[in-house]
């Protein structure tokens, strides 16, 4: 399918579609013409690219997680997988301290400006 095809049948634009291509996350075959032609199961794959981002996952560990997952995004054992989604666990766990750290301080900001000057 041609990637006009694969955009309307995912509701994904052609631009996004093309930026998954270049992060390497697909591989569509080129025509003599330049055309892109997707195989059928490249919009199973696109759909599991969209979880895996709407999970928090960057691109270059979606590149090592995708060849491992199934249809329903479940991943199978493969190697290093397992280690680099522990790792963006963590990163995304240190982000969520940092962000509850500074909920704190804007509260306790917003609590003191409060106090001297209410509304």
């Amino acid at each position: 399918m041609l990637i006009g095809e694969l955009a309307a049948q995912t509701g994904t634009s052609e631009r996004l579609l093309r930026y998954y291509e270049r992060a390497g996350l697909l591989r569509p075959e080129r025509l003599p013409n330049g055309y892109r032609v997707y195989p059928a199961s490249a919009a199973d794959d696109v759909r599991r690219i969209r979880a895996l981002l709407a999970a928090g996952l960057p691109t270059r560990v979606i590149r090592q997680v995708l060849p491992c997952t199934t249809d329903t995004a479940t991943v199978q054992p493969c190697p290093g997988v397992l280690r680099a989604l522990r790792e963006q666990l963590q990163a995304i766990e240190q982000r969520a301290a940092e962000l509850a750290s500074a909920e704190q301080v804007l509260r306790e900001t917003i609590a003191g400006a409060e106090a001297r000057h209410p509304s």
